[in-house]
């Protein structure tokens, strides 16, 4: 039995809308690209490479991304602090569902 046959028609479009739940967020995408391939990066380095986003809401969007498994951040006892964020593998396994979206919208009819 392959995975989508565990699913009914409802049940799928029920489980994938809770999983594009996950993906909410005008920030959350922005961030899980910056450390798709194995990216390890502190909150400055992230703050930088996203442009417009508040210290405030990389924060906010991290802590929820980490409270749902997605990323993994890694404390590290110094002085000062440093902190880097990375991918769980969990996360790391949205890439190909990414990749497939963009695929798929590239051959949206004109």
């Amino acid at each position: 039995m392959n995975n989508h046959e565990k699913y009914t028609r409802y049940s799928g479009a029920q489980s994938v809308t809770e999983a594009l739940k996950f993906l909410e967020g005008r920030w959350k995408l922005l961030i899980l690209f910056q450390l798709f391939g194995g990216q390890i990066m502190r909150f400055s380095e992230l703050e930088r490479a996203i442009p417009g986003i508040t210290q405030k809401m990389l924060g906010q969007q991290l802590k929820q991304l980490e409270k749902d498994g997605i990323i993994k951040r890694t404390a590290y006892p110094e002085v000062p602090p440093r902190v880097e964020y990375s991918l769980t593998q969990w996360g790391q396994d949205l890439c190909p569902a990414l990749d497939a979206l963009l695929t798929w919208t590239g051959k949206r009819p004109r």
